[in-house]
């Protein structure tokens, strides 16, 4: 056999062992559960204002209620931030609003160890974000009053910092509350 002839019959050789171990995304194993990123990029297209998405503790409480959808990502918050912020970065139709909890503040390393690094890291992620920070109960009720009515997203983290939960509002992208006074204002003209 030829030196070309050879070659040629090892390439067809490995060409088909390739295609013989992948497998088309379709035909995948289906006992393997999708990873949270891909279960967020599939849910995020369909989510739109009023709903929320969580970036909470290790010791936040896994919450009742329908309209939670409630993910362990058994990651690290900042992976998790970063990927979430990432996702919403990509979408036409939402904006975020990102929340904390007034409560990390007034703490330091000599009580919430980690809370410097932490604080490092989140500036990172989010250097351009204006974040707003209420107090904690504040926030649960603000999120709660949405809850009853629309989906929340809940990614728990590996996070062991206190307070470090972040709360995203989801709000319109494509429109604003300053469009929807307009528009209220001529609908009143127009029936007066």
């Amino acid at each position: 056999m030829s030196k070309w002839g050879y070659h040629s019959l090892l390439m067809a050789f490995l060409c088909v062992m390739i295609g013989c171990n992948s497998s088309p995304s379709h035909l995948a194993d289906p006992t393997i559960e999708p990873g949270w990123h891909e279960l967020l990029s599939r849910k995020l297209p369909l989510l739109g204002h009023r709903n929320w998405i969580l970036v909470v503790d290790k010791a936040y409480p896994a919450p009742a209620g329908d309209n939670i959808l409630f993910i362990d990502t058994e990651k690290p918050m900042p992976e998790v931030l970063g990927g979430v912020v990432g996702l919403l970065n990509q979408q036409p139709h939402v904006k975020p609003i990102f929340y904390t909890d007034k409560e990390i503040g007034y703490l330091d390393d000599s009580i919430a160890p980690g809370l410097k690094e932490y604080k490092r890291r989140l500036d990172t992620i989010l250097h351009q974000v204006k974040l707003q920070s209420l107090m904690h109960e504040d926030v649960f009720r603000k999120m709660d009053q949405a809850a009853e009515l629309f989906q929340v997203v809940v990614l728990k983290t590996e996070s062991l910092v206190p307070y470090s939960s972040i709360f995203i509002e989801l709000d319109c992208k494509y429109w604003d509350a300053n469009r929807e006074k307009i528009l209220r204002e001529q609908i009143t003209k127009s029936t007066e």
